[in-house]
């Protein structure tokens, strides 16, 4: 039998407009403590975002995206958080903000196959079907 592992997950969301509070699942950060694993991804809809947001600063938030995901994936030019354990660097990412880059609060999983559910996840969470 395959060993299970425990893993965490949060949604990576955009909020344009702070005033209408609506949010729209752009990516997905995953970690595993015990292998010392961490993944995001980020697949933003620009069109989707300008159907619900016209005035929304795409680009803006593609800078903040690839800020985000550096971190996560510990790419030294994106700072001194990059440098900081994977559990560490997702705290500090999944940590309640008032930016219009944001996550949901972290889920609890198991899976024998830490890219596999990422990939089952991103599909479900983020992609339209």
């Amino acid at each position: 039998m395959q060993e299970k592992l425990l893993y965490e997950y949060a949604v990576i969301r955009v909020m344009p407009d702070v005033e209408r509070g609506e949010l729209l699942n752009i990516g997905l950060l995953m970690m595993c403590k015990r292998r010392r694993w961490i993944k995001a991804a980020v697949e933003l809809d620009t069109a989707r975002l300008l159907a619900l947001w016209p005035s929304a600063d795409v680009d803006a938030i593609l800078r903040q995206t690839a800020s985000f995901t550096g971190v996560a994936h510990g790419l030294p030019q994106a700072g001194p958080l990059a440098g900081l354990l994977p559990e560490e660097r997702f705290r500090w990412l999944t940590a309640a903000r008032s930016a219009c880059l944001r996550t949901s609060r972290p889920h609890p999983g198991l899976t024998a196959d830490l890219d596999a559910t990422f990939t089952a996840l991103l599909d479900r969470l983020v992609r339209l079907p």
